[in-house]
């Protein structure tokens, strides 16, 4: 590794701005590649296959707990930046854009179509033109529930316990024990003992406008 490609990673690390694609960063790039062709073979893999889906997840992200399931397809920027605690559940087409890393605790649920993203670029259009961006670590503690179609942004917390509504932008932390929708995301109300008593409740009718 030279010393470009180790001020890449210190930048990577430390939350400050950086290119990726530059002469010199040849390693970076080796890694996204393989982490792309392991999700690739792990997308194209029969649903009978589990002990070769254990194997392809276990090399291609950077650590895979116990009776854990990924439902193909998986979308990775590196994969090997992806933490999964023990009994994890991933429904279809889980995007993460592990530039930076992401920790999932134990038994964490996805539900289909969800983004972690733990990179962004800056706003200002000067900043960005070259393709400028910044990472920062994504945090899902244990015994979380990830609606559909959810999306997860850099640097962001969802505290134990907690339900992120389908459709909901995350761009803040979360706390524990919460419901949180909307976009972006907000707490709706706290999870309390009042929710171990479930029953089905049909959806409520739309007021007209």
């Amino acid at each position: 590794m030279d010393e470009r490609e180790r001020e890449v990673r210190r930048r990577m690390a430390a939350r400050e701005l950086y290119r990726d694609a530059d002469p010199g960063l040849e390693g970076l790039a080796e890694e996204r590649t393989r982490g792309k062709e392991l999700a690739d073979e792990y997308n194209r893999t029969s649903p009978r296959a589990t002990a070769e889906r254990d194997r392809l997840l276990r090399e291609m992200l950077g650590g895979v707990g116990e009776r854990v399931w990924v439902e193909p397809p998986i979308r990775v920027a590196y994969g090997r930046h992806l933490h999964l605690g023990d009994d994890v559940y991933v429904n279809v087409n889980l995007t993460v854009v592990d530039d930076g890393e992401v920790f999932v605790g134990d038994r964490v649920m996805f539900a289909p179509n969800v983004t972690i993203t733990a990179t962004g670029h800056p706003v200002h259009p000067d900043l960005r033109h070259d393709g400028t961006q910044f990472s920062a670590t994504v945090r899902i503690e244990d015994d979380v529930w990830i609606g559909a179609g959810a999306t997860i942004l850099p640097g962001v917390t969802i505290g134990r316990g907690s339900v992120i509504a389908a459709g909901a932008v995350v761009a803040g932390n979360v706390p524990p024990m919460v419901v949180a929708a909307g976009v972006p995301a907000r707490v709706l109300r706290p999870i309390t003992d009042a929710d171990r008593e479930w029953s089905y409740r049909p959806p409520r009718d739309l007021p007209l406008p």
